[in-house]
């Protein structure tokens, strides 16, 4: 069966809104600790928004509305993911989460395919940041790791539990096989 959307362009993502219960608190961390830049704000009936974007072409990425009840205990939010270039950056913006009073539960890991870290924000959302390896495995799959080593010896440990697993490949090999999946080649 052919996948109706698997053109290029037919369907991408482009963003996501969630409900807050303190919208200025919300806005200074995804301004200030995550850098976004804030495009837009307003209310739709009585309900506030400010929207966010960390890409020129997009008017928005992420938005934030009034809302959250305040005795909603649970986030149904997993994580929100983004994605940085390298591991300086990825430590840049460890700094940043780890020196903001409003965060918690900053945890370093990898996957074998990425190096993230996890962090909750103001309101408990998880939150990953990650870079990829050159390398695939099977997911789930996270184990720790010391950031604070350098560069050659958070990639060996990442490509040393990469290679342990079964369906280990090159990340250039698992893209073609997801193109095929997808329709994107034949």
């Amino acid at each position: 069966m052919t996948n109706p959307l698997a053109h290029r362009n037919a369907l991408t993502f482009s963003h996501m809104g969630f409900y807050v219960r303190d919208l200025e608190r919300m806005a200074r961390f995804y301004k200030d600790v995550m850098c976004f830049f804030e495009t837009d704000q307003g209310d739709l009936g009585p309900v506030q928004l400010k929207f966010f974007s960390r890409d020129p072409t997009e008017h928005h990425q992420l938005v934030l509305a009034t809302g959250r009840p305040a005795d909603l205990a649970f986030s149904v939010i997993n994580q929100i993911s983004m994605r940085v270039p390298d591991l300086a950056t990825l430590r840049e913006v460890r700094d940043r989460v780890n020196a903001d009073p409003d965060v918690s539960d900053l945890v370093c890991a990898t996957h074998g395919n990425a190096i993230s870290i996890y962090f909750r924000d103001p309101e408990g959302n998880r939150l990953e940041v990650f870079m990829d390896t050159p390398w695939y495995c099977e997911q789930p799959l996270r184990e720790p790791v010391d950031l604070d080593q350098n560069d050659d010896i958070v990639m060996a440990q990442s490509e040393t539990l990469a290679r342990s697993r079964p369906k280990f490949q090159s990340r250039a090999e698992w893209l073609v096989s997801m193109e095929r999946l997808m329709g994107y080649s034949a």
